[in-house]
């Protein structure tokens, strides 16, 4: 494989974002994708999807707010899942804005460390080794967290999660190894 394609972030991005009237087409296209690339992914997107087609716009959208806005365990925001309201947040939060400026990427009225901002990151640029430490290192053990915080197991952005971060582990699997195999090559 070798290049990480994480354009796929792009659409995790979208639905991570506030819904909107295009969620039930973004997500039965995303699923067709993912199936080609990624089938465990898209086995636990399944129960997302099929939330998405019994729920009318306005239930989606109560669902959204009532999971990431009011309950701080299913948090969206990556640098509080990983350090609390602290300064290694505020310092998490500098350094996200310093990488974005380097790229001229604007996370438009999030925060930085929103996780579908840094989906968004991810999917638009060209990185595989920084995008790699970004999975790696933040979103990965913050997806753990956020997942762990649903009380369900059958919770829609729980399926949602599931599969991002069935996603981001497979893709970062095929793109360690090869790093690994670099180095013993010029070890031996």
């Amino acid at each position: 494989m070798g290049t990480m394609n994480l354009k796929p972030c792009l659409a995790f991005s979208q639905l991570l974002s506030y819904p909107s009237e295009r969620i039930k087409l973004t997500a039965a296209d995303f699923e067709r994708q993912l199936n080609e690339f990624d089938p465990a992914a898209a086995a636990a997107f399944g129960g997302y999807l099929n939330f998405l087609e019994l729920q009318d716009l306005p239930q989606i959208e109560e669902i959204f707010t009532s999971t990431f806005d009011l309950q701080a365990l299913s948090d969206p925001y990556v640098g509080y899942q990983l350090c609390g309201e602290s300064q290694a947040r505020t310092l998490f939060l500098i350094n996200l804005q310093e990488l974005y400026a380097k790229q001229d990427f604007s996370c438009g009225t999030e925060l930085p460390d929103h996780l579908s901002v840094m989906l968004r990151f991810i999917g638009s640029i060209d990185d595989p080794q920084g995008n790699t430490e970004i999975i790696v290192d933040a979103l990965l053990p913050a997806l753990e967290k956020i997942i762990t915080g649903f009380e369900t197991q059958d919770h829609p952005y729980r399926h949602l999660l599931n599969a991002l971060q069935i996603y981001l582990t497979n893709m970062v699997e095929t793109e360690l190894p090869e790093t690994k195999r670099q180095k013993e090559l010029s070890h031996g």
